[in-house]
């Protein structure tokens, strides 16, 4: 592995591509602490220390995963990741219902351009809308729960300064998305993902110092060890697919012969990936902005049950099973959305191919749907018990906010890891005939 490692920096071409990635991915964690016009910084941080963190971000514990705490210290790259992610999902959905979109997509890179610039124009509506959802509740001071008073961090909180804050984190949001797309096309990876990757791994040091301090040592090394085999247990499931074979005919055009090798489309269990956690979490987030809007105080029925069975902290069985259920749905559904079996169909129909034992058309495309229902299921479940893995820890020990290992992060963690880890590998082949891993 140590050997891998050195012929990777050894090869010009790929030891660029690290060095410029490894650059860039220093630069958006520089901007991740570096507060916004008009911000204490000391008094953020004497507010971070005064309020459980984890509680805090239980109410925005998507954005905040996404930003690697950016949010909670009101940094010029507070908004993080997560409008672009937002962006990218409305456009993905989108696609399926407007047909300008559908055809732009069949269009090849010339549509695929066009796509990418819409999701960046909508990146950018979104940015401006969260960060001045984020900047009135900071100022309100919901931010932190009550727990600070807003004066001590926003000093002066004029509409000059509030708008030269949401235009400084809405501009500090489009340089993240140029980030990932000169990660992309210069470095090694997949841009955006590898600056989720890179905020979620800055958490672990300080999660694992708090265990460290809160927990006894046989506690931590049991968290270690079950951490071990929770990742070996993702990199199983998230490797594991079904390889249907296809036939390819022989064809005669022109002159020349086609066809007749062997091929095989490659279903992953989990097809849906880390999307419809996403989704869930999202949809979840509404009860806590109701309560938000009516007052935390408020001695409305409504707010009371939101209040109980739909706590941020996301404790209650009601709030676990709701999470579950709607996760299992989402991944049913992004998963019908995103893989058309009739379209896969046709197109092995229209270039000669056919699964062994299956007719081509309408009998392939049932086939297809059958199969990808069946790996679906043990996929969707998979995602909401990693998903509930948090809640469940936070709800069985009361110590367990700082979590470091379960949900969303563990999931892509391991998936852009494995990505980068076969990029590299690939690059090595070309040149070393010896890949990364041996």
């Amino acid at each position: 592995m140590l050997g891998a490692f050195v012929r990777a920096f050894r090869t010009p071409d790929l030891r660029n591509k690290l060095l410029f990635t490894l650059f860039i991915l220093t630069i958006y964690r520089l901007g991740s602490v570096i507060p916004a016009p008009g911000v204490d910084s000391v008094a953020i941080k004497q507010c971070l220390q005064n309020v459980q963190s984890g509680d805090a971000a239980g109410v925005y514990s998507l954005i905040n995963l996404f930003s690697g705490g950016a949010l909670l210290q009101l940094a010029i790259f507070g908004l993080g990741i997560m409008p672009y992610i937002t962006a990218s999902i409305i456009l993905n959905l989108l696609t399926v219902v407007i047909p300008r979109l559908e055809t732009l997509k069949k269009e090849g890179q010339a549509g695929q351009t066009k796509i990418t610039q819409y999701t960046r124009y909508l990146t950018l509506a979104l940015a401006v809308l969260q960060s001045t959802s984020i900047i009135a509740m900071a100022r309100t001071g919901q931010l932190f729960q009550g727990a600070c008073p807003p004066s001590s961090y926003l000093p002066d909180d004029g509409i000059v300064t509030l708008v030269t804050m949401v235009f400084v984190m809405t501009a500090g949001t489009c340089v993240i998305m140029w980030f990932g797309e000169l990660i992309t096309e210069r470095g090694v990876g997949n841009g955006m993902s590898l600056l989720i990757f890179t905020t979620i791994i800055s958490a672990f040091p300080s999660g694992m110092m708090r265990i460290w301090t809160e927990q006894s040592q046989w506690v931590f090394a049991i968290i270690c060890v079950a951490a071990l085999f929770l990742i070996a247990g993702v990199v199983f499931i998230e490797q594991a697919q079904r390889r249907i074979p296809v036939q390819y005919a022989k064809r005669m055009v022109g002159r020349r012969m086609y066809g007749g090798s062997s091929t095989y489309i490659p279903l992953k269990v989990n097809q849906a990936g880390v999307i419809p956690v996403i989704f869930a979490s999202s949809l979840l987030y509404l009860p806590t902005l109701v309560v938000g809007l009516m007052g935390p105080e408020s001695t409305s029925p409504v707010v009371t049950f939101l209040n109980t069975y739909f706590d941020p902290m996301g404790t209650h069985p009601v709030y676990m099973t709701t999470f579950f259920a709607l996760i299992v749905g989402f991944a049913f559904f992004y998963v019908a959305i995103t893989f058309n079996p009739t379209e896969v169909a046709d197109n092995m129909k229209k270039y000669g191919g056919f699964i062994p034992s299956i007719r081509p058309g309408r009998p392939t495309a049932e086939y297809l749907d059958f199969v990808l229902t069946r790996l679906t299921t043990p996929g969707a479940l998979y995602l909401g018990l990693i998903a509930l893995l948090p809640m469940v820890a936070l709800g069985s020990s009361g110590a367990s906010a700082n979590f470091p290992f379960g949900g969303v992060s563990i999931l892509i963690m391991v998936g852009v890891g494995l990505d980068t880890v076969k990029q590299i590998e690939s690059h090595l082949q070309q040149r070393n005939y010896e890949g990364f891993l041996r």
